[in-house]
Order: C-alpha cells, then structure tokens, then sequence
C-alpha cells in the first residue's frame, strides 16, 4: 500500500510538471504572436539549449561554483547557528538579550549588505559566501532555539540524576534530541541561499549560475537563459530533496 501511495504522488507530481510545462509553452508560443519576442524564451528554443548545455564543458564548470560557495555558506551557517540557537533554547537570560537583535538583522534582506560586503570583504567569493551564510543562518538559529525548548525535561533530570557532566549532557541528550529540528533548519536554510545565490553572482565575479544568466543576457542568447534558469530549479529541487531524505534518515521523525 506504502508503494502504491508513492507511484500516486509522483504521478501526481509529473503531471503538475506537466501542466507547468504546458502553460510555459502556451505562453510563449500557442499565445505569442508570429516573430514576437517572447517565442525566444519558449521550450521549443530552451529545451535543446539545454542539452547542448549539458553536453558541453561550461555548464558544469558553473554548476560547480555555486554549489561550492553554497556549502561554505550553509557550513558557517551551521557553525554559527547551532551553537547560537542551544544558547538562545537553554538560556532565558541570553533569549532576552540576544532574541530582539537577532529579529531585527532577520528581518534585513540579505541582498541590502550586498555594497557594503564587496566594500569590507572585496570582490570575489568572500562577499558572496558571507551574504549566503547571512541568509541561512537564521532558520537553523530559530530551529535549533526550537528544539531545545521542547526536549524532554526528564531527559536532563536522568542526565544530572547519572552524574553526566555539561559535555555528556550536550553530546548524548541535547545534539540528538535537537538533531531533528537543525535538518528541519538546514533544510529552510538551504532554500534561502540558493534564491539568494543567483543575485549574489551578479556581484562582478566570473563564473557561478548568477554570473552565466548575466553573461547570456549580454549575449542576447535568451534560449541559453532560459536554459541556465531551468538548471536552478532542476538543482535547488534535488538539494532540497536530499535535505528531506536526510531527514528521513537521521531524524524520521521530525
């Protein structure tokens, strides 16, 4: 029966693509006027501009650059985000003090530091790295806050009951029972940078998906940029598949 849910919602699934894909095509050509611009963005021009794409060198080459710079922004991410989101969870005292300031920079698009981060960190991927952190950090900050305010009390009381020093405590009662709610915020987080990834590579570097929708339009190969926007959403729609099988595999059930 389990299986047989499955085949349903994939089913289901491609025939949602489907239908995008159909209101795609009848937009830009079925409705589109003979010789009108729009017919430069249809399927019939992207599609096998795609596969020309993926068939050559170049594609990869940026592929390879945004998923790099990504990472290294979800990994500062996370090693801001947890130990912040335990502090902020265990603590009511640093929630008080540090809770308002937080909100507040959440509540700053990360695209409004973008002139002042190639002013401080120049141009180049540190800038980039550091806006997508900004982005992500605040999910896995809140998630991981979260977590810790729902562990179960009985759960601490049986650790100091046992002796177990701050470190034991952390490593074998708090880490996995909050284990859950960091996937949860990996998971948003890593929604957040991969839309902010693409306005970020438009900062005067010289590879990245970003830089290539750039390059293309300057180029007026608008079949290419369809090509490289659907690309961004093949990708950014398997990251977040991997973060949902992750957490089906290291935390089933959050």
């Amino acid at each position: 029966m389990r299986s047989a849910g499955r085949i349903g919602h994939a089913a289901a699934g491609l025939v949602g693509l489907a239908l995008l894909l159909a209101l795609w095509w009848g937009a830009t050509d079925l409705l589109a006027a003979e010789g009108s611009f729009a017919r430069r963005f249809s399927p019939v021009a992207a599609l096998p501009a795609l596969a020309a794409l993926i068939a050559g060198p170049d594609l990869w080459v940026h592929v390879a650059v945004s998923l790099r710079r990504v990472l290294i922004g979800l990994g500062l991410a996370l090693l801001a985000g947890v130990p912040l989101g335990l502090l902020i969870g265990a603590s009511r005292l640093a929630e008080a003090a540090l809770a308002p300031a937080f909100q507040f920079l959440r509540m700053i698009s990360p695209l409004s530091w973008m002139p002042i981060a190639v002013l401080v960190l120049g141009v180049g991927d540190a800038p980039i790295c550091f806006l997508l952190a900004f982005a992500a950090v605040w999910p896995i900050l809140l998630s991981t806050a979260a977590g810790v305010r729902q562990l179960n009390p009985h759960w601490l009381l049986l650790s100091r009951s046992l002796a177990a020093t701050g470190w034991e405590t952390l490593l074998r009662i708090i880490l996995p029972g909050v284990l859950g709610h960091v996937l949860t915020g990996l998971r948003l987080a890593i929604g957040t940078s991969w839309i902010v990834l693409v306005p970020c590579e438009m900062l005067g570097v010289q590879a990245g998906l970003g830089y290539f929708i750039l390059d293309t339009r300057d180029r007026l190969a608008y079949e290419q940029l369809m090509a490289v926007v659907l690309v961004i959403g093949v990708i950014g729609f398997a990251l977040d598949g991997a973060a949902r099988a992750l957490i089906r595999r290291l935390a089933p059930g959050a």
